[in-house]
């Protein structure tokens, strides 16, 4: 079994382009994958004069990556209205859908796309339980460990970014593989847009 760290941001476009590749690595039964989940964006709203920057960013990544972003959400980032960013609470969330049996590409790819895909705001507790239902969670039972997993996230998230610093990593997504004591840097944005040479590339690696 070969271990692959992967540090990422549900509020990060870059990891959601890279959806595609993380369900490729998660298939496949040589890798494990470690989720270290960042903390990029503390809960905040973001400026009018940075969303368009978001919009180009968005643009180039869906370009590169073949990722779909929806209407929905384009429309949120551009229009009038306060847009709010959270990297914690969608991060808590995660962490709670693996404790209740979500496999965690899974878990990431629903909060994704419920953010880039349809626009949900995913800073409010109540659509962040709607998705939980959709992934037939118990919604009683998703609000109680929600309610006691702040701390958990918190300890999750300082553990990350200590093992950031301690390999280096400055950015998201990264993926680290450690085989034989030795961490090496994955080439993951060599293969946006292609999933077979990605498939190809990580067979060679085992």
């Amino acid at each position: 079994m070969v271990k692959v760290h992967y540090f990422f941001d549900p509020m990060c476009g870059w990891c959601y382009g890279a959806t595609s590749l993380i369900e490729i690595l998660a298939e496949i039964p040589d890798f494990e994958i470690h989720y270290h989940p960042g903390g990029m964006i503390p809960k905040r709203a973001i400026d009018p004069s940075f969303r368009q920057h978001i919009l180009q960013a968005d643009s180039q990544i869906a370009a590169m990556t073949k990722a779909h972003f929806g209407e929905a959400y384009k429309a949120r980032v551009a229009n009038n209205g306060e847009f709010v960013l959270d990297s914690y609470l969608p991060t808590q969330a995660f962490l709670v859908g693996i404790e209740m049996g979500i496999e965690p590409h899974l878990m990431l790819k629903t909060i994704q796309e419920a953010h880039y895909q349809d626009g949900k705001e995913l800073d409010k507790a109540g659509n962040l339980q709607t998705l939980a239902a959709t992934l037939g969670l118990n919604e009683a039972i998703w609000a109680a460990n929600m309610a006691g997993a702040k701390p958990f996230l918190m300890k999750e998230i300082q553990e990350s970014q200590k093992l950031m610093g301690q390999l280096q990593i400055s950015g998201f997504p990264t993926l680290i593989m450690e085989k034989d004591d030795q961490f090496v840097r994955l080439p993951h944005s060599s293969y946006y847009g292609k999933p077979s040479e990605w498939e190809a590339y990580l067979a060679s690696l085992v």
